[in-house]
Order: structure tokens, then sequence, then C-alpha cells
């Protein structure tokens, strides 16, 4: 399968290179991301099937330096690819079909599993067992979530646990502390009001009718309604559309040679811990719509020590209809088709099993 969509900025004004440079770029990249060694033109020569002499593949590699695509970094060393030169190599892969075993599997294991956080967190497991970089999960609640159903229980200290259930099988707790303290029986009446008059309705929708008929006091048996103006008041029905965030593997990156400092490393570390950023990358380069997958080498926009990183990931749609987004941070150095077609699996999966 290819790749769906690749989108970067500085593509468009790359000039179209010949036949013979693009193979033995690709050639190049190839031997490159195996070894980790500046390539030699007899490396390529040996490569290739074809009889281009080691003294041919030099003129090539010549003028794929003065083009930008390959530097030197000694005069006496063979050539590495640049962040332009990957990018170029990207453009013509295809993701890696995983064994329909594995896919089975990974359809089994999300099947298993009843919770949205259960399932981005297994993603982001699952994307770090395939690749051995960095796996992101995260679901991203959509502000018209409807209600399914509303938990009520009493706790000690005049505590009440909210539960709440959406539709899109996310479930949220929140523990509230009221003026007085509050039957079981109570809260059960509330419960019940709650989930036969508005289960199935946007939350927005429901917290405003519910409003009203609050101010309507016909509409509603007196205790009722002193309790649901008292839950009201303490947030009832409102809740927290912050995405479901997991990323796994950061470790990874600690063995690469990614030329940074002790200070840098300790502070792109940091930044993958924080849930805000994380969602900054994926909403930064994860544009396109569900079903397209993308490949972004070079992250220095959103981090100045992801400069040598590259992210491969996609928008999806899961089976219960909320959307999330799926990849793998890993060094530009990466085994791209496989980490594709790990995404790639990963999110057909999410995708296909339902709830």
């Amino acid at each position: 399968m290819s790749v769906g969509k690749y989108t970067d900025g500085s593509m468009g004004t790359d000039e179209p290179l010949k036949a013979r440079h693009q193979e033995v770029l690709n050639s190049i990249v190839r031997a490159y991301i195996e070894t980790g060694e500046p390539v030699g033109s007899r490396t390529v020569s040996k490569r290739r099937e074809d009889v281009l002499s080691p003294a041919s593949i030099r003129n090539v590699m010549a003028d794929l330096a003065d083009e930008g695509y390959l530097s030197q970094p000694h005069t006496s060393a063979g050539r590495v690819p640049t962040e332009k030169a990957f990018r170029f190599y990207v453009r013509s892969l295809t993701a890696t079909r995983m064994a329909s075993y594995e896919a089975e599997r990974l359809r089994s294991e999300f099947s298993a599993l009843h919770t949205i956080g259960a399932r981005m967190e297994r993603s982001s497991h699952l994307l770090v067992e395939l690749t051995r970089a960095v796996g992101i999960a995260a679901a991203i609640p959509a502000l018209s979530q409807e209600l399914d159903q509303i938990e009520l229980l009493p706790l000690a200290d005049r505590r009440v646990l909210v539960v709440l259930v959406t539709r899109d099988h996310v479930v949220r707790n929140r523990v509230v502390v009221l003026d007085r303290s509050v039957s079981q029986e109570e809260l059960a009446s509330s419960r019940n009001y709650i989930n036969l008059n508005f289960s199935g309705w946007k939350l927005g929708d429901a917290r405003r009718e519910l409003l009203r008929r609050m101010a309507e006091e016909r509409a509603l048996y007196d205790a009722v309604l002193r309790i649901l103006q008292a839950l009201y008041q303490k947030g009832l029905l409102d809740v927290d559309t912050s995405p479901e965030v997991h990323m796994e593997g950061a470790s990874n990156l600690l063995g690469l040679d990614l030329h940074l400092t002790r200070e840098k490393m300790r502070e792109l570390l940091c930044a993958l811990e924080e849930k805000e950023r994380l969602i900054e990358l994926l909403d930064r380069f994860l544009e396109q719509p569900p079903g397209e997958l993308e490949v972004h080498v070079g992250l220095e926009q959103a981090h100045p020590a992801m400069r040598d990183l590259a992210l491969i990931g996609m928008t999806v749609q899961m089976g219960n209809g909320l959307p999330a987004k799926v990849a793998v941070l890993g060094p530009m150095r990466m085994h791209y088709e496989r980490v594709m077609g790990a995404v790639l699996q990963t999110s057909r999966a999410l995708e296909n099993t339902q709830f």
C-alpha cells in the first residue's frame, strides 16, 4: 500500500532528478540506513545490477552534493544523505505489509479492550514493540459527545462519585463535595432522571435543557431538583474534552546519534513527557483527512532538538466514530517501510474493531 499523502513545505521547490540520479540517491540512502556509515561510490556500484562504473557514480554523487542531497563529513570519506535526500527518498516508498496473522493479532488485542484509554495505551505499546522507536497514540474527543449514561455513588464526608459515560465509550470519573449528605436512594432518583431524559443527547444540549427545566420547578420532584441543582453547580454533564494521550519508548532515543548535548537530550525527553507538546506535534504534522499516511522528515519546527527525527503517522476514525492520531517518532535514519507498515496496520485495527 502506498503512502496516502506526503506533505512538506519545501518539497514543491525541488527540481526533478534524472532517473539515474534518483536511483543512485536511493541506493545511498538505503545503504546509509543499514550501516550508519558514509557511503562511497564502490558501495553503490556493488549494489547496482547494471555496469555503471564507480567513476560514473562519483560524478552523479558530485551532482547530488551540489544540489544539496549529499554531504561529505571528511575529505576522504563517502557521502551522507541530507534531510533533503531523506525527504526525496520517502516519496518513492510503500509500506511493508504486515503478515496476516500479525494483523489478526492486533484486531484481537483491541477487541479485548473496552475503553478508549486502554486502546490508546495498547496502540502506543504495540508501535514501540513493532518499530523500536517512540509510539504515540491520542484520541481526541469531540465537543459534541453524546451522553450514554451517568452513575452517582455516595461517598463519605458528603462526597459523591460522578461517573459519566459517553456514546463513544469514554468514561470519566469525578468526585464532588456537596453542602449536605445525600442518601443512595436520592442519588438513584437523580441518576434515573438524567438517564431517562438525556441519554443520547449531546452533552452541551443536555446541560442547557437541564438548566431550563430546573428554572421551572414544576418539571421535577422537589428532592430530585435540589440534588440536581447542587450537582449542576459542581459541573454535572460538563466534561473535560482534553485528548487521551499515550506515549511509550522515549528511552529508545538515548541510543541514537542525534548530535545532541546532554542538556538538549534532557529538553527533548522532557518535551515528550508533556501531553500538550505531543498534541501540538501531532496537530502540526498530521493534518490530512483520516486514512492518509503521512511522513515528515526533520521536525525542527516543533522543537530544535527534533531536527534529526522523523514522524510517521495518520489520523484514523475509530469504530465508535471518535477521531484519533497514531504515530511513530524515530530517527531520520530509520527503516521507513517497516515503520509505515506498523502505523498503517495499527491504524486499520483501530478503525475496524468495534466496541
